[in-house]
Parts: C-alpha cells; structure tokens; sequence
C-alpha cells in the first residue's frame, strides 16, 4: 500500500514539475522554444508563472497537495474549513502567492475574502477552474473502491473552502477516485468506468453552473485514444478539441484520458509538460494517477532524487500519514 501512496505523491510532483517551464504557454511556443521537454528544467525567464522556479520544483499544485495533508492531521483527519483556510492563507502569505501570479483565480477569490472577514461563497459557488481537482489526487488512497459517496463528502469537504460548484466537486472527485482504482490496480477501463459513474452523483453535490460535461468530454477522450497509436497527435487532437486550459472541464477529462492513453507515469509526465496549457496541473493530475498504478518502486530513480534534492519536503513521511489515516 505505501508503495503505491508513494507511487502517488511522487507521480503528482513529477507531473507537476516537469510540466512547470511550460505552463500556460501554447503548443506552438513551446515546441519553438523547448523543442521537446523529456526532463526536468528551470522555469524560463520569458514565462511570468513559472520564471521564479528551478528544475526539479513542484508548483502549487503539489504545494496544495500537501498543505491539504498537514490541515487534515491536524484536526485528525476530519476535513475543517476554517483549518485547511488558514493553512491555504499561511502559505500564501509565506509564497506572496497573492501578489506572484501563483494563486489561481477562483482560490485567489475565495482565500482573499476570507482573509478581509467575508463569505467566500460568492466565489466559491462559481468557481470552474481546477484548483480542487489539481491538489485533491492523493486523497483517493485514502478509500477503497466501494467507498464512493464517502470520498465525495470527504472530497466536499476539503474543497468548499474555496470550491462549491457542481463541475468542481466531480471533477475533483474524479480525479481522487481514479488514484483509489489505481491503488487497487484496477484496470484502466474500470478506472475509467469508475470515473464517470462518481461524476453522476458527485456533479449534484455542487452549486449548479452551466459549464459542459466532463463526463461527456472524457467519453469523447477516450474513444479517440483508442484510435491513435501515435502520442504527438493524440495530444494535438486532445489540445484542440477537449482542451487544456484551467477550467475543470477541459483539464479533468484530458487529464484522465492521458493517464489512459499513456498508462506509464514517465510517458505521461512528458506528454503533460508538451501537449501546451495548464501543463503543470494537467501533469500533476494525470501523473499522480499513473503513479498510483504504477507504484513508486517502479520509478526513475534520478527523477525521484530531482524532486527530493529540489523540494524541502519529505515524500516518505506524507506517505505514512496517509497510510496510516486510510479509511477502512
């Protein structure tokens, strides 16, 4: 179990990491400029998101990730709005987050309200980009298959402090259930299967908004994946007709179809950081569930030793609080 926890942790930052030099950057500037990402490298200058990161730094995606995990310990594992606000607001604050472009739009809007003493539901209740769904992946090793309606309160929970709509809490959902099949080494058509049958009950636990169906944009994604054998025009189809940018409903289903097209963590990782837009958040989602999957053993070592060299934090140890807390 650890093994694919960890297999989770580090498939979320690698993603996230190696995705980060060409995040929010179109296909055509990335192709121009990095030819093609096949490692780890620094945030370039002439990109304003990512130029104040190093090769090998996970963004605030993995950052989140693990924020979420030190807020629930803290309050024994019982998701506290108030708990994970002031942990989201503490490192923020320590990041100049709010002042960095390092925030995304809705959790800026939400977490800034709480700061000045308002509801944040305004915000949280049209919030359609993925920052639940970005942070929210190694929480599906915390449930087992048959658990569905429990991960998405749990899912629920975590999220409303900044994310109350109806696609943010399946898309979230989505993307932590894929880990819980992936630990459980389901095959990826069940993944899959499992995937769009949490979204027909999670996507009515939120407020309702009029955005289009991840269920359906990842139906679409995964019937095509079964027609390329070639990665570069699959992702290019992916790019033009599903979608990359930083609404849940474009970055869940192709994130999920990635994890299902290129299955290998390494192969999925490489495919994020070039398919162009969010690439650092699809790649931490998709990665991460690859990860799980696959299991941390199995991966490159010199990738793993990029990340803990490059990130002050300890994977392992996050890896046993998860373990330990897993709901049986």
């Amino acid at each position: 179990m650890k093994d694919k926890i960890l297999g989770t942790l580090y498939g979320q930052a690698i993603g996230d990491a190696l995705g980060m030099p060409s995040e929010l950057w179109n296909r055509n500037k990335i192709n121009n400029f990095f030819g093609k990402i096949t490692t780890f490298l620094d945030g370039p200058y002439e990109n304003e998101v990512a130029k104040n990161f190093t090769k090998g730094q996970f963004t605030d995606d993995t950052a989140q990730a693990l924020i979420i995990i030190d807020a629930l310990n803290k309050n024994h594992f019982e998701p506290s709005k108030k708990i994970i606000a002031d942990a989201l607001i503490e490192w923020a604050n320590a990041t100049n987050a709010f002042e960095n472009n390092i925030l995304g739009p809705s959790s800026k809007a939400a977490l800034t309200a709480i700061k000045r003493g308002e509801d944040p539901h305004c915000y949280t209740k049209n919030a359609l980009t993925n920052g639940a769904a970005m942070r929210i992946a190694p929480i599906g090793t915390l449930f087992s298959k048959d658990q569905k309606l429990e991960l998405i309160n749990y899912v629920k929970g975590i999220s409303e402090t900044t994310h109350t709509s109806d696609v943010a809490i399946a898309g979230a959902s989505m993307i932590a259930y894929a880990v819980t099949l992936a630990v459980e080494d389901k095959h990826w058509e069940e993944i899959i299967e499992g995937v769009l049958d949490i979204h027909e009950i999670a996507i009515n636990e939120g407020a309702q908004t009029f955005s289009a169906s991840i269920s359906e944009r990842l139906k679409l994604a995964v019937q095509f994946a079964n027609h390329f054998e070639n990665g570069e025009a699959y992702s290019r189809w992916l790019y033009d007709v599903i979608g990359c940018g930083t609404s849940l409903t474009e970055s869940v289903p192709t994130a999920l179809a990635i994890a299902y097209f290129c299955k290998d963590p390494h192969e999925c990782a490489i495919f994020c950081a070039n398919i162009g837009g969010d690439t650092d958040t699809i790649g931490a989602m998709a990665t991460a569930i690859s990860g799980a999957k696959y299991g941390y053993s199995n991966f490159n070592k010199l990738w793993i030793e990029t990340i803990d060299k490059h990130n002050n934090v300890n994977l392992d140890q996050y890896a046993t609080t998860l373990e330990k807390n897993k709901m049986l």
